[in-house]
């Protein structure tokens, strides 16, 4: 041997001082002494097979005692061991004389009561100098198997069968099994063992499979778990002869040396400890081998994505199977509208909006998106047929999927009439990276339109979805843009698709004023100075309350002091002021996503000060019919109904429109109110700058912390 220190001074180590099996792995004689051994010929064999086989003897011989006491017959299961193939049997012929020379090795030594474990071990690795070292544990421990299973079968079938009866009185298991109360303790302790070296033998078995194209020794984790492999294969070894040595002594001493004795218990328990933090260190190692293969795996499917889209297609099978599912060996997908599994075929060479959205989309979004799909589905047979949508949840992974995530995943999955992805665990990570980096998900639903050929048509249709409905068709930016083309500001644009009472108003020419905030005491200001101007002025006036894209309960108390109190019209439904303030800021988000949100449009600057105002204060957008004259912050719009006795000369010359706006000129121009733009950190898309829509200067940029102290706030979409 290459080390100084011969097999007698170690055993004279172990047997003086019982807690050096602690320290052994640590010791530079024992890690020489073993590589010495080692002379690889380069042969890798497939130990996995062998081992399944292994794991399974060992575990069926190592049953619970009382479990032994009550076995009575004879018990045969049916097990997949994957064993029967001829490559397996080629194996297996090829390694049974080895194997049964290691088992004569490991039985001499116990049947000498135990003799020399270190040089059992060493002898060991001797026979094995060969093999590499996952090899060596695995045919050591199939030898192993061979003593351990011939002893308990017997124990198990000896009631049964009489052959088994007889050669189990010569090996004395009757009295091991009359006995086996008082022998639990030294039973549990071989058991628990036996477990720690099958752990341990996987753990080292995972290493190997590792695959080389995605992890190499140049890793940290995989060469510190290198080094440390040959340690654990000896000390597993080592716990191999002890185990196999305390197994023959259950019938070789008598029972009552066995009952009497605690050191052998004892040696069985710092065995298992030592092993169990073998094997929790290679653990470890593992683990982080496997995050490094999962990044590299991830990354090579975020590229292979990212160079999907950029290339052309026949169709877009490719690109959603890469999405969504790439094999061909299940339904991924649930038709919503028949509740059952069906293939991707049925998304084939169609327009597929895909709605991305995490477990918290609200309610109120579903229910409008819904509306808009069950409408596109009853009017047009063609656009039936050219588009689905597909809804793609994402959740973390990180998380264990349990089983309230999957009843929340389920409920929200049978409120939709479409197509969705049958488990959100089949998003794979990379994907979830591809649709957050690219597609620029954060938390907030949107909507990946896709043309037949799989290209990316809209990056969120969301937008134009809210505000034009199914006449956005076939969603793409090029029609959101068409769609800009023809819109101007006006009361329509505001309020279409909500309330259809409004649009009656608008074609009967009346005046109408939408407000909103939660100000009771400028909201009943407002509202009764606005009706007594109307009714001196004589117009037909109607005032409607919106209330705001925040603080859901107290704009429900709102809503319910002006319905008690008779001020105004307002929408007793709480989605439909959600939808007036979704729509709304989708109109700057839309902009935004075009790339056209700082143009000099005068309809763009009349939403953005909209916006702003309504994040403090009161406001009021005033109307005559469908021509919007009055976009303003309360403390502008309020001085025009209060002071109606400055202006009231100029309306039979200038009419009731334009005397109004230029008294609101006059009062604005006294008063500048602050704009302010507020962005959730979760929005899709936050611009780098905005201008301000009142004096058109670049605006600052803060970050702020918000809490509303708000049972239920109304999500803004963006």
């Amino acid at each position: 041997m290459a080390s100084k220190m011969t097999p007698v001074s170690l055993q004279q180590m172990i047997k003086d001082d019982r807690m050096s099996m602690i320290t052994m792995s640590d010791d530079n004689a024992i890690t020489k002494q073993i590589h010495a051994t080692h002379a690889h010929d380069g042969r890798e064999i497939d130990v996995r097979p062998l081992f399944q086989l292994v794991e399974d003897i060992l575990n069926r011989s190592t049953p619970e005692v009382d479990a032994i006491v009550t076995t009575t017959q004879t018990r045969v299961e049916t097990w997949d061991d994957g064993t029967q193939h001829a490559g397996f049997t080629a194996m297996i012929d090829a390694l049974s004389h080895t194997i049964d020379r290691l088992s004569c090795e490991i039985a001499c030594n116990s049947c000498g009561g135990g003799g020399d474990a270190h040089a059992t071990a060493l002898s060991i690795f001797n026979m094995l100098s060969s093999y590499p070292w996952d090899a060596k544990l695995v045919l050591t421990l199939a030898a192993f198997a061979l003593n351990c299973g011939e002893f308990w079968l017997l124990a198990q079938i000896c009631s049964s069968n009489q052959l088994a009866k007889s050669i189990s009185i010569l090996k004395q298991v009757p009295v091991l099994l009359e006995h086996s109360a008082l022998l639990k303790p030294r039973l549990d302790a071989i058991n628990l063992l036996i477990r720690a070296m099958m752990d341990v033998t996987n753990c080292i078995i995972e290493f190997k499979e590792l695959p080389p194209l995605y992890i190499t020794q140049d890793v940290v984790a995989l060469s510190t778990a290198m080094a440390h492999i040959p340690t654990a294969v000896y000390w597993t070894i080592r716990s191999i002869v002890a185990c196999a040595t305390q197994i023959t002594s259950l019938t070789s001493r008598g029972h009552e040396y066995v009952i009497s004795s605690t050191n052998e218990t004892w040696e069985m328990s710092t065995l298992a400890h030592k092993i169990n933090s073998i094997l929790d260190h290679l653990k470890k190692q593992l683990f982080t081998c496997h995050q490094h293969i999962e990044e590299k795996r991830n990354f090579e499917t975020y590229q292979m994505l990212r160079n999907l889209f950029e290339s052309i297609h026949v169709d877009n099978m490719k690109i959603l199977k890469a999405l969504i599912y790439a094999k061909d060996d299940m339904q991924p997908l649930i038709d919503g509208s028949t509740n059952r599994r069906v293939h991707m075929d049925v998304l084939r060479r169609k327009n597929v909006l895909l709605l991305i959205s995490d477990m918290n989309i609200s309610q109120d979004e579903l229910s409008i998106l819904e509306q808009i799909y069950s409408e596109s589905r009853v009017h047009g047979n063609r656009m039936q047929s050219q588009y689905e949508v597909v809804w793609i949840p994402i959740v973390d992974h990180s998380l264990e999927w349990e089983d309230p995530m999957q009843t929340q995943f389920e409920n929200l999955q049978a409120t939709m009439p479409w197509y969705s992805v049958h488990s959100p665990t089949l998003i794979d990570k990379a994907v979830i990276r591809f649709i957050k980096e690219i597609w620029h998900f954060r938390n907030k639903p949107i909507l990946v339109v896709l043309d037949p050929q799989g290209k990316v048509v809209s990056p969120n249709a969301l937008h134009m979805m809210w505000i034009w409905g199914s006449n956005a068709f076939p969603f793409t930016s090029l029609r959101e843009e068409a769609l800009w083309k023809e819109e101007t500001w006006r009361l329509e644009l505001l309020v279409d698709g909500i309330d259809p009472t409004i649009l009656n108003w608008v074609k009967e020419g009346k005046f109408i004023y939408l407000y909103g905030g939660t100000d009771m005491e400028w909201i009943r200001k407002f509202t009764t100075t606005a009706k007594a101007v109307a009714s001196e002025a004589r117009i037909p006036v109607e005032l409607v309350y919106v209330g705001k894209s925040t603080k859901r309960e107290q704009v429900r108390r709102c809503i319910a002091s002006i319905t008690v109190e008779k001020l105004s019209h307002c929408w007793e439904d709480l989605a439909m002021v959600w939808f007036f303030w979704t729509r709304l800021e989708s109109m700057l988000f839309s902009k935004i996503q075009l790339g056209q949100a700082d143009d000099h449009d005068p309809m763009m600057q009349e939403i953005k000060k909209l916006l702003s105002y309504e994040k403090e204060g009161g406001w009021a957008v005033l109307s005559k019919g469908s021509h919007t004259f009055i976009n303003g912050h309360g403390t502008t719009i309020l001085p025009i109904f209060l002071n109606y006795e400055e202006w009231k000369e100029y309306v039979p010359t200038k009419g009731f429109e334009i005397a109004c706006m230029d008294y609101h000129s006059k009062v604005h121009s006294d008063s500048h109110p602050c704009c302010r733009f507020e962005f959730l950190s979760t929005a899709g898309r936050i611009p780098e700058k905005m201008k301000c829509p009142e004096c058109l200067r670049n605006m600052e940029k803060y970050i702020t912390f918000l809490c509303c102290h708000d049972d239920h706030k109304i999500k803004s979409l963006y």
